[in-house]
């Protein structure tokens, strides 16, 4: 297993790594809209909250050698089911034409109230 960082994106708040990479698969924590700088954004809009999470998301898998057509399984966490089509528009514009695979669960809350965290599995090429 490889351990990949970056100060790209946030600091892992906990006993995890941003990811783990481990054979041809690249793991993804979950990532909050937290800056890179450790600044918490609990008061940005939705569509904001979702572009921080989705860049630090991006950003680590730019660090591992990767690119967003990568991207095999995407899973995110949304307070409040009515924040899905407007996660879906946010994910679209960011993503292209890529469209791995993705599962959106809503739940009651996140950590910090966010509303909002990311996590992926992506191919690993380095």
């Amino acid at each position: 297993m490889k351990i990949i960082n970056t100060p790209t994106a946030s600091k892992p708040a906990g006993h995890y790594a941003q990811a783990v990479s481990h054979g041809d698969t690249l793991y993804i924590s979950g990532q909050l809209p937290v800056s890179p700088d450790g600044r918490h954004n609990l008061s940005a809009p939705f569509a904001e909250q979702v572009q921080l999470a989705l860049a630090n998301v991006l950003a680590i898998l730019k660090a591992s050698g990767g690119s967003p057509e990568d991207l095999v399984k995407v899973t995110v966490y949304v307070v409040g089911v009515e924040h899905w089509p407007q996660f879906d528009q946010v994910y679209a514009a960011a993503l292209g034409e890529h469209r791995p695979a993705r599962a959106v669960v809503p739940v009651p809350e996140l950590h910090h109230g966010y509303l909002v965290e990311i996590e992926a599995v992506a191919r690993y090429l380095a």
